[in-house]
């Protein structure tokens, strides 16, 4: 009988052993453009450091998604959702690599836009929706989608971004609560107002509120509705160009900030009320990078035109902090650099150190406090890299458009771990859930975990 209890007795320790490492491995949710606020990052996730998607090495599932989409993945729990834009041609065209064609892709088929909900378990759909049909009131640019915005959840709601064609929210169970047509967000260069690239920035659920950043070529502005109503809570005006990026919210002293990238004004608003709290200009003429929040700095970059910089700010700061000609730090920016910034991808910070990876591959490392370079190191992909970096347990995860992924070691140092292929383009950034790593290529979703 004492042996019987002693034994059931492990048993249920072990059971509650393992529910509690469950529990803390699932608790963190992947709820937007690269997770928690953007920063990309999840430690005690237990990530495989190599794989191999055509030789079954490490490949948990592997789900068709039909049409083009780089949206990335989110995850709410055992829930998994993307969304894409299909063509009324059978053969979508994709161009991907480094090169300078500005061109925007003549497709004027009516498309499906949709939401997809899948099992992150095992990579079954469990239902999708038909968002809009129609020809999608904008080009876009041959790298491009018509779904490029990722989607946004707060564990009850989803909501989906399409740009021109629509906002969406849905329920968990993918009944329809309410739709926005913000009208046509033409977003192109500002050199060239007749070229159409298409929409991305992506919309974050904060507090009950959706907030969307839509800066084109027209009246741009920033706002914020009721995720259960879809009501109007205020709306920003804002003077400023085509961006690509997404809105970051910080809490400054129990007030919360939006926290928006820009060519002409980049800025914080308050989420309240949307009232402008500092702005500057100096960016890239065409920002694509989301800001992130670490360290308590504002770590901003971007890259086109005259200007590559990166921007380490104090969550502080009031009014103008524009920088002088000659200046790189004043009273609330605390370092910055003019030249060096990326194009396409958003800063990485884990650990001390701010990683900041440009398209051609080319890894720079900097002490995230001081600015100071502590390497750059070539990445060599090949091609071209779109999709933001990600960090777990000490490990950075870079994936190139050819669908390589990098696995480098954190730190001052640079040290490459693995180069691992997932045999299909790869535009978007991954998630990370419950020891798991999801890619959205272009012809999938793909899990990948130790075996």
């Amino acid at each position: 009988m004492f042996r019987f209890r002693f034994l059931a007795s492990t048993v249920i320790v072990f059971i509650l052993t393992q529910s509690l490492f469950c529990q803390i491995s699932t608790d963190k949710q992947w709820p937007s453009f690269r997770g928690l606020n953007a920063s990309g990052v999840m430690d005690n996730a237990d990530l495989p450091d190599a794989w191999n998607i055509k030789e079954n090495i490490n490949l948990k599932w592997k789900t068709p998604i039909p049409g083009l989409g780089h949206s990335c993945p989110i995850i709410w729990d055992d829930y998994l959702f993307v969304t894409t834009a299909m063509s009324g041609n059978e053969n979508e065209f994709l161009k991907v690599g480094l090169y300078g064609d500005i061109d925007p892709l003549e497709d004027s088929t009516v498309h499906q836009f949709r939401v997809y909900c899948l099992d992150k378990n095992n990579g079954k759909i469990i239902w999708d929706r038909l968002a809009h049909e129609g020809v999608p009131r904008t080009k876009r640019h041959p790298k491009a989608s018509h779904a490029n915005p990722t989607p946004a959840t707060n564990g009850k709601y989803i909501v989906a971004f399409f740009g021109s064609d629509g906002l969406y929210c849905y329920d968990f169970k993918g009944k329809l609560i309410w739709s926005k047509d913000l009208g046509t967000l033409n977003a192109g260069p500002y050199t060239d107002p007749d070229v159409e690239w298409g929409f991305a920035s992506s919309p974050i659920i904060y507090d009950g509120k959706v907030i969307v950043q839509c800066d084109f070529l027209g009246e741009s502005f920033l706002t914020s509705f009721e995720v259960a109503t879809g009501k109007e809570v205020w709306r920003t005006m804002r003077d400023e160009i085509s961006t690509w990026s997404s809105p970051t919210i910080i809490d400054v002293d129990g007030k919360a900030q939006i926290i928006v990238n820009g060519y002409k004004h980049i800025g914080a608003y308050d989420f309240e009320t949307g009232k402008e709290i500092w702005w500057m200009q100096g960016g890239g003429d065409a920002p694509v990078p989301t800001p992130v929040f670490s360290h308590n700095l504002i770590f901003i970059n971007s890259a086109h035109g005259k200007m590559s910089p990166i921007y380490a700010i104090k969550p502080d700061a009031i009014g103008d902090i524009t920088l002088g000609e000659e200046e790189t730090s004043n009273k609330y920016i605390i370092w910055s650099i003019k030249r060096g910034g990326a194009y396409m991808t958003s800063p990485l910070v884990y650990g001390d150190y701010l990683y900041n990876l440009v398209n051609n591959g080319l890894l720079s490392c900097f002490n995230a406090r001081t600015g100071e370079l502590m390497y750059k190191e070539p990445l060599k992909p090949g091609g071209g890299i779109s999709a933001s970096g990600i960090a777990s347990d000490g490990k950075l995860f870079f994936t190139s458009e050819l669908g390589d992924v990098f696995v480098v070691e954190a730190g001052p140092v640079y040290k490459l771990i693995a180069k691992n292929p997932l045999g299909d383009i790869c535009m978007s950034t991954p998630a990370i859930s419950n020891c798991t790593l999801y890619f959205r290529t272009q012809h999938y979703v793909m899990a990948v975990a130790e075996n």
